[in-house]
């Protein structure tokens, strides 16, 4: 019996120690990375399916990740909160240009410092980027100063980053130099496949990341964001003229929520209205231009495996493909764009492929790009920051299979600012676009709750509610009412929103630890980890009753703390076994 009992610790021994050097990585063998990001790529308007290489090489032989998420949908503050581990709130960078975003805020904020490619290069690596890095990246301020961190790069500037017959890049010791009438993808392409020879030439281990602007919008700019009164001028994104003729038929997918009869949504969204024909027609134009633009982007993914593989180096990298937000053509009758926190515009591509990972595998596991600076960090063996809001997951088969059954399950959506349409049609800027939400998946619930700045409420059911049509907390007075009588969850409404507010509460202004476990800091004895947990009746009064709610005081265009109403660090409650906080001190 005692032998038996020795033998069953060693192996649950060798199977923490497999699990641990899974989640770690094998320090001796420095696993490479070649980090693919592009811009503003969908996935509920199938785009991957127009990518034969991308499925050829990626999801065939990797694992897809179904429930990804950017947390603010929009260029810059994604960009920067993957780079960081840090939420939006915790950057302060909340929009693409100045005073509240851009490489300027980025730089100002002392970022280019403390991010991801210096944290590697202290962890021994070499790193390599070439691309889009940041919004009012620019062709008058890329040396002032230079984008620390990388051993070598050659950026995409401004005011040339959307133009795709005329774009400037700009590479390490040298001036920026134009590609006028060279398609920009290829050019791209080739600066791709120079930095990985670079990279092998070094024989040090590597993370090379390579940001198409493709399939964003086209926008010819007569100078930047920086320069007194810029004219943009925005149209479809353009092919390469090889690609031109292809998906003629191919039209915007027709869910329930496209283009919809009745409107939906809240706020501004709630005001739009229905789109004419004119209009579908040429956002279907638009829709295939998108599909036409990635096409070089399947082709320059091609070309590198292909020299991967040459290389000897595909058993030994990590090749991993996203975006940084996803994309809208019609839905909620939406113009083309992002910016709102919709499952098109939030719920994003996530692939990986590499040493461990399964092959033609999916994962439903709930990620989000705040854990992906974390997830680098396991992969390869670097100890993680304390400082990260995000939590890294693991990515390969044994990984996966040994996650743990309490993997967080919600994402912290938050925006604040504008939003616009990127077509032709309808091109004025929305105001008070600025919301804080909740994304959670979990046993029994698969829910969306938002508050916008003027303090109107959302709730999905997306188990029923997939498109998001039906606003569970709307006002008698308004077409679709909220029924009274509604469950979510099994549950009565209220019970459940109750949970979803406090939990948001916390998330609205968590930082480290705080947003990777914010149950805990409702609940410091460890009792509560899902809103499964939390749901339980004892917990009833202390959400119903005693708990503050998340309130704006009033619309901003950033993230100002007076704006923001009562936070959590002085008006959250801490479970203590139905005692408030004042009774509690």
């Amino acid at each position: 019996m005692q032998g038996l009992w020795i033998s069953a610790l060693f192996l649950a021994l060798v199977g923490f120690a497999a699990a641990q050097q899974d989640v770690l990585g094998d320090t001796a063998r420095r696993p490479n990375v070649v980090f693919i990001l592009t811009d503003d790529q969908d996935v509920h308007l199938n785009s991957l399916d127009y990518m034969p290489f991308v499925q050829k090489h990626l999801l065939e032989q990797g694992t897809y990740f179904n429930k990804h998420y950017c947390t603010t949908a929009v260029c810059c503050p994604s960009r920067v909160t993957l780079w960081t581990g840090k939420a939006a709130h915790n950057t302060n960078i909340t929009d693409v240009n100045p005073p509240y975003g851009g490489y300027p805020k980025f730089v100002s904020q002392g970022f280019n410092e403390n991010y991801l490619p210096v944290w590697l290069q202290a962890a021994g690596y070499n790193t390599y980027y070439t691309g889009k890095l940041f919004n009012v990246h620019t062709v008058d301020n890329y040396n002032s100063p230079y984008a620390g961190g990388f051993t070598g790069a050659d950026f995409l500037l401004d005011p040339f980053t959307y133009n795709y017959l005329n774009s400037t890049f700009q590479r390490t010791g040298e001036t920026p130099r134009s590609y006028e009438g060279e398609y920009v993808t290829d050019v791209l392409a080739q600066k791709a496949y120079r930095l990985l020879d670079d990279a092998v030439a070094a024989e040090n281990p590597f993370f090379l990341t390579i940001a198409p602007s493709a399939p964003h919008a086209n926008i010819q700019m007569s100078g930047s964001i920086l320069d007194p009164d810029p004219v943009f001028v925005f149209d479809a994104p353009v092919s390469a003229k090889r690609h031109e003729h292809l998906f003629e038929d191919v039209i915007v997918p027709r869910g329930r929520n496209f283009n919809p009869d009745h409107p939906s949504g809240a706020n501004w969204v709630r005001k739009l209205e229905q789109q004419n024909q004119t209009n579908v027609d040429w956002n279907d134009h638009f829709y295939r231009q998108r599909l036409r633009a990635l096409q070089a982007v399947d082709e320059l993914v091609d070309g590198l495996f292909e020299r991967l593989e040459q290389l000897g180096l595909l058993d030994s990298t990590y090749i991993v493909y996203s975006s940084d937000n996803g994309f809208h053509v019609g839905q909620h009758r939406l113009q083309p764009g992002k910016s709102c926190g919709y499952e098109e515009d939030i719920n994003i591509p996530l692939i990986v492929r590499g040493p461990g990972v399964a092959a033609n595998s999916s994962t439903d596991i709930v990620t989000s790009h705040t854990d992906l600076a974390p997830t680098f960090f396991s992969l390869l063996g670097i100890p993680l920051r304390d400082d990260f809001d995000g939590t890294a997951f693991p990515v390969t088969e044994n990984g996966l299979l040994a996650a743990p059954d309490r993997k967080h399950e919600h994402i912290n959506v938050e925006y604040w600012g504008f939003a616009g349409g990127e077509g032709i049609y309808h091109r004025e800027l929305h105001e008070n676009n600025t919301y804080k939400a909740i994304r959670i998946v979990g046993s029994g619930y698969n829910l969306y709750y938002s508050i916008w700045c003027n303090n109107e409420h959302e709730l999905y059911d997306m188990e029923v509610d997939q498109d998001q049509l039906q606003n569970l907390l709307l006002p008698a007075t308004l077409p679709a009412p909220a029924n009274s009588e509604a469950r979510v969850a099994g549950l009565p409404i209220a019970k459940v929103i109750a949970r979803l507010d406090s939990l948001l509460f916390v998330l609205k202004s968590c930082k480290g630890q705080t947003c990777r476990k914010p149950w805990q800091a409702l609940h410091p004895e460890g009792n509560v980890e899902t809103l499964k947990d939390a749901l339980a009746a004892e917990f009833d009064h202390f959400y119903e009753v005693e708990q503050r709610r998340v309130q704006y005081n009033f619309c901003s265009n950033g993230y100002l703390v007076d704006a923001e109403g009562p936070m959590w660090e002085t008006d959250g409650l801490v479970y203590r076994g139905g005692l408030t906080w004042d009774q509690w001190v």
